[in-house]
């Protein structure tokens, strides 16, 4: 017998649950079909397993690569293809309530606030056994017989643009009760710019940080930078509002390539180049930018995923010992670390909230998301009627 023959009771045995917390048999979730294509349909909630909670979705903000799995797929990977077609629920940067708890999970209590990250890794390669369960060796594969456990909400496994979803209790971080369901959502956000600067070296008090484009990513990067003593933080865009918010969150600098040549304005703050180079905008003309403005033996870190190769001055860096990294999402239990700096108030992420929208009017949050309707930066969804926010 299959796990769609099974009872509902069959089915929740072992799931501990709570008559405070009541868990319908079906939810709402809008699910994926062609390119671009949302519908609103009604699924079976789902069942956690050992190791995994049951999360009623509050909060979901919307994600720059949220919109381009629905209008490419990529990097999202559906039994072993494009999330085309295929009843999935994408989403991934949400926080909820947990409703019910997998067999054998103490972890947790029924009724915490929980914000969560993407990534559970496999467990077993060699990259999940180093700690690097975003660069897991086995992405996507977690379907039918060749199932080795890895779970990427929102990419390989159903997300967060729904009612509930089951989360591993190793992706799960406690909100405290001062933080909005709004704010709780942007953690993850924050955890990829900590991320980024966790590989370029960790302890970054008194060093140089630039960071180029002031998207969620780079102005939560300019909080973090400022949040682990970063001296100075300069901030490079072109949208002057944005780069206002970058100030308040403490950029030391701001740089506008419409106004001066940044890589020379850099050198002429740091002296001779930064120590680290976040490029938050990837194309060639910021790829190349960082490379000439980090100093020699400084480091650069590519948060940004270019659609199409670019040519760097790679020479340039060669003789400079420049290094570069590359980072994918969360890693390294980043988002502890971030939620850390948030709760304590270290700095304002609701800086990057700009609009709210119910759950229902998902597509009109995405259109907002992607056209930056009335500059939006970050959109959030609700599940939560307004009376209870």
């Amino acid at each position: 017998m299959n796990s769609g023959q099974l009872s509902h009771e069959q089915r929740w045995q072992g799931v501990k649950a709570s008559e405070q917390v009541p868990i319908p048999s079906q939810m709402r979730a809008w699910v994926l079909g062609d390119p671009e294509e949302l519908t609103l349909i009604n699924k079976p909630v789902p069942v956690p397993g050992r190791s995994e909670a049951l999360v009623r979705i509050d909060a979901v903000a919307i994600c720059a690569t949220d919109l381009e799995i629905l209008e490419y797929g990529t990097p999202a990977l559906i039994e072993g293809g494009p999330p085309f077609n295929k009843n999935f629920t994408p989403g991934h940067e949400y926080m909820g309530t947990i409703a019910a708890l997998g067999p054998g999970v103490d972890e947790f209590e029924i009724g915490d606030r929980v914000t969560v990250e993407i990534h559970a890794g496999c467990g077993q390669c060699k990259r999940c056994r180093m700690g690097m369960y975003t660069s897991c060796h086995n992405y996507g594969l977690n379907y039918g017989d060749v199932d080795k456990g890895h779970r990427a909400n929102g990419f390989t496994t159903n997300g967060g643009f729904a009612e509930y979803a089951i989360n591993n209790i190793n992706t799960m971080i406690r909100v405290p009760d001062t933080m909005s369901d709004e704010v709780a959502t942007l953690v993850v956000t924050a955890g990829t710019s900590m991320y980024g600067l966790t590989e370029l070296g960790g302890l970054v008090a008194g060093e140089s940080v630039v960071v180029i484009g002031p998207g969620p990513i780079g102005l939560l990067a300019v909080a973090v930078s400022k949040a682990l003593g970063a001296s100075p933080v300069i901030l490079v865009g072109t949208r002057d509002n944005r780069n206002e918010i970058g100030r308040k969150l403490g950029a030391d600098y701001i740089i506008n390539p419409k106004n001066e040549d940044p890589v020379a304005r850099v050198k002429e703050l740091t002296g001779k180049g930064a120590d680290y180079v976040i490029d938050c905008a990837g194309n060639e003309t910021t790829v190349n930018q960082s490379v000439h403005m980090t100093n020699r033996g400084g480091r650069i870190c590519l948060a940004a995923f270019p659609k199409k190769p670019v040519n760097f001055d790679l020479g340039y860096m060669a003789v400079n010992n420049i290094y570069l990294y590359g980072i994918r999402g969360e890693g390294r239990s980043a988002t502890h670390r971030a939620m850390a700096f948030m709760a304590e108030y270290r700095f304002d992420a609701s800086l990057i909230h700009t609009h709210t929208f119910p759950m229902e009017e998902l597509p009109t949050a995405i259109r907002y998301a992607k056209e930056r309707i009335d500059d939006a930066i970050k959109v959030v969804v609700t599940n939560k009627p307004q009376q209870e926010k």
